[in-house]
């Protein structure tokens, strides 16, 4: 019988899918050939246009949305500073307190604008009717917690309110296919096992309408081939008009690593991976929750170092702890993991 794991080339021990995911098979092969025809002289600008058009449709599968909403790019933060740059001066925008820097500096830097920092758990009940935009990620990258994302929509709706959440810590992990947000974006070195430099985005009808592509170049047309001169502005009607020229061999990579997520049951995914996290917290003697990164206070390190000098990887975020169980882990990771800090007694109780 087939397992997920297998697609996957290694894995043992690494807990760190919140930080840098891991290719799969497919996704190695994919980069070492566009490697192999791009220094045999093969490689051609049309064929890369091409892998980032099955890319696009990949990710609108995972974003629950059509092609034609999706735009690509290489960095979160670019989509973010297009909806910074369009917002009136002195807007109010609303973020949650000690969210990732990349959709709170763009407002941030703006200086015009009226930033407001809450709690998570308090977000919804915090949009106004003088709120213009709302930026949030579905998962904290410091802590795991998963937004409320329905109720957040529900009041940026009532509200009036632009709204733009951040997927990167979450698409791959949890199905993001039924969110209700203007802008969704999503950097796909992590949970989705790409190449850093492959981001990507859907936009409603409202961004498209209401955003100003700052960013437009030769690839913001609706055929780029037909707009690389000027001396007119050619816009696609529809989200690609916020198309990042593409970073061709990221996407060689990045394409496959889309089409193998966009293939499974992102559901089935999700208990998997939730399973494994949830394991790991009772060995802890955490609660369970719904997140599949588990955090826990670690000031001086020790707990990190304890499982970096067992051969696992993970990670240290705001004086916490950070480890996170995706689809080339299972049970034999979460003993390891428990065994490095100590808690094999935890362990066998669970049994």
């Amino acid at each position: 019988m087939h397992r997920i794991s297998d697609d996957y080339p290694s894995g043992r021990g690494y807990l760190a899918a919140c930080t840098l995911g891991l290719p799969t098979i497919g996704t190695r092969d994919a980069v070492a050939l566009d490697l192999e025809r791009w220094a045999a002289g093969s490689a051609s600008a049309a064929d890369y246009s091409a892998t980032v058009e099955r890319a696009r449709g990949h990710a609108a599968t995972l974003l629950g949305a059509a092609a034609e909403q999706v735009a690509v790019g290489s960095q979160v933060s670019v989509f973010a500073g297009l909806v910074a740059a369009s917002a009136a001066p002195g807007a109010e925008v609303l973020c949650i307190d000690g969210d990732f820097s990349s959709i709170v500096a763009p407002f941030l830097a703006r200086g015009d604008l009226r930033v407001r920092h809450v709690p998570l758990d308090a977000l919804a009940d915090e949009i106004r009717s003088s709120t213009a935009i709302v930026s949030a990620s579905l998962v904290q990258s410091a802590t795991g917690e998963v937004l409320d994302a329905a109720s957040v929509s529900r009041a940026s709706r009532d509200a009036g309110a632009l709204l733009m959440l951040d997927t990167t810590q979450a698409t791959g992990w949890m199905p993001t296919d039924e969110l209700d947000a203007d802008v969704v974006v999503c950097h796909a070195y992590k949970w989705l096992s790409a190449p850093r430099g492959a981001a990507f985005a859907a936009f409603s009808d409202r961004a498209v309408a209401e955003l100003t592509p700052h960013t437009a170049g030769w690839y913001s047309g609706q055929d780029p081939w037909a707009s690389c001169y000027g001396p007119d502005l050619h816009l696609a009607d529809g989200a690609r008009r916020f198309d990042v020229s593409p970073a061709w061999h990221a996407w060689a990579g990045a394409e496959a690593a889309l089409a193998f997520a966009a293939s499974l049951d992102q559901r089935d995914v999700h208990v998997h991976d939730l399973a494994l996290a949830n394991a790991f917290r009772a060995r802890l003697g955490l609660e369970a929750s719904d997140s599949a990164i588990v955090t826990w206070p670690d000031a001086d390190g020790c707990d990190l170092a304890a499982l970096t000098a067992a051969g696992i990887t993970a990670s240290g975020r705001a004086g916490r702890a950070r480890v996170a169980f995706h689809l080339w882990n299972d049970e034999e990771d979460v003993e390891l993991a428990a065994a490095a800090l100590g808690r094999t007694g935890a362990l066998a109780a669970t049994r």
